[in-house]
């Protein structure tokens, strides 16, 4: 337990909040414990322009906007108010004028800017508390160090160790005969030969001379399974890890999963094709990711109706789709079958923004590029699941386009690093590239 500002003697810190925070969790002013906060009146400006659309981010401007309302009188502008038992008070600061230091440094008035003179006044008029700037925006923290102010990230929710997941599959050293009793005992191993403690559906790589096999931790039985490798839709795993990833993908008794790895491992594939072989367990197969435009490029740009806007961000999941119809004659069942399924839209491919406020029941649901959401982005997700239905997030969380998430903050990350250990949860990393030789080389040398 952290001790308070009042035990520890330190007077409470003053922390002023940028836009991005606020976009990113929109109950950001409740984890600051007994520290005080300040909102520069620009971010309140900088809201109003999010209020409009079906993205997370517009959700959380008009929520935090609501809970601003509710909370906020006429001292919000003055001492500031009181967030609750333990908690510092909140005061939207008006706009300050820039200092000649800031004039002679930022040629415009941007509202980067404002937030920094916001800053910059709070510093000098109380010189005896700590103030901090919290922003998300690596520049603007730059920008604000380069004044002598304080600045760091949004904390709150970053998951501090990320090696784990990469790591997540075990090994072990066991005998000749384990390993023969491995393949004959349906019951597998006890796992109290290993001297590692596993978590729930841990992948194992068990070894002995040149013999070996995979398995996966049964926390209920506490025993090592056998792992077979199978085949899903003309797809077929091509090593260890994706043979991992078919099997968590196609046991029932799973319900959550995560697959990390740079592209070109197969995550979204395996997704997809384990989604079309047990289609009959689920009334509904939906595909989806986040829509990140690049070069600050919105769909506002694009010609067309919604769907014809959406197009592009979606075509990945299309050409995963066509990967699987290639691997099949066109007059096989399985082809004429995916035909009917998206036909009588039990196969969709749909974007996230539509998800919000559904309850999807008995649905197979695969979440592409994953690592693109925030934690409260997965949360909102994750909570839709209803009775029979499977949620399935890929992503590669060392490559991210979202400006303000990082290898630590992002969603997949935290989905991942939340979740494990739960019977009902899967994470398995990817690490072998095989899209091509071409694609792998790339992935690892550029």
């Amino acid at each position: 337990m952290k001790k308070t500002a009042a035990a520890t003697g330190k007077p409470p810190k003053t922390f002023v909040l940028d836009t991005n925070v606020i976009l990113h969790d929109y109950r950001c002013i409740y984890n600051f414990q007994e520290n005080n906060l300040v909102i520069p009146i620009v971010v309140l400006e900088e809201l109003d322009k999010f209020k409009k659309g079906n993205e997370q981010i517009n959700y959380n401007a008009r929520e935090f906007v609501r809970i601003l309302d509710s909370i906020a009188g006429d001292r919000v502008f003055g001492d500031g108010v009181a967030l609750g038992n333990n908690l510092g008070k909140l005061r939207v600061a008006t706009g300050k004028p820039f200092t000649q230091e800031m004039t002679d440094s930022f040629a415009e008035v941007t509202p980067d800017h404002r937030i920094l003179a916001v800053a910059y006044d709070e510093k000098r008029r109380n010189p005896q508390k700590i103030t901090v700037l919290v922003s998300k925006d690596i520049n603007l923290r730059m920008k604000a160090k380069s004044l002598g102010i304080d600045a760091q990230d949004y904390l709150s929710g970053q998951v501090k160790d990320v090696d784990h997941l990469k790591r997540d599959t075990g090994a072990a050293l066991i005998s000749a005969a384990q390993i023969a009793a491995f393949y004959s005992d349906s019951e597998g191993l006890d796992a109290a030969m290993l001297k590692v403690k596993p978590h729930a559906n841990q992948p194992f790589l068990l070894k002995s001379g040149d013999a070996s096999a995979l398995a996966c931790y049964s926390k209920r039985s506490n025993r090592l399974r056998r792992v077979d490798k199978v085949r899903a839709y003309g797809i077929e795993p091509r090593n260890a890890e994706q043979t991992f990833a078919m099997h968590v993908l196609m046991n029932p008794d799973i319900q959550l999963v995560s697959l990390t790895g740079i592209a070109g491992t197969g995550k979204t594939l395996l997704a997809l094709a384990a989604a079309l072989a047990q289609e009959h367990k689920y009334d509904q197969i939906l595909l989806s990711r986040p829509v990140v435009p690049l070069q600050n490029q919105d769909m506002g740009f694009l010609p067309g109706a919604i769907n014809d806007k959406l197009m592009p961000y979606m075509l990945p999941l299309y050409d995963n789709l066509a990967v699987i119809k290639s691997k099949l004659k066109p007059t096989s069942r399985e082809a004429v079958h995916v035909e009917e399924l998206q036909k009588q839209n039990k196969l969709m491919i749909t974007p996230l923004a539509y998800i919000r406020g559904r309850s999807l029941n008995s649905t197979f649901f695969i979440i592409d590029e994953a690592q693109n959401l925030t934690p409260h982005e997965v949360k909102t997700i994750v909570t839709r699941a209803g009775e029979g239905t499977k949620m399935v997030f890929t992503g590669d969380i060392q490559q991210i386009d979202s400006p303000y998430l990082d290898i630590r903050s992002n969603g997949l990350t935290h989905l991942s690093d939340r979740m494990i250990g739960e019977e009902i949860f899967a994470h398995i990393n990817l690490v072998k590239g095989e899209r091509s030789e071409l694609a792998e080389l790339a992935g690892k040398k550029l």
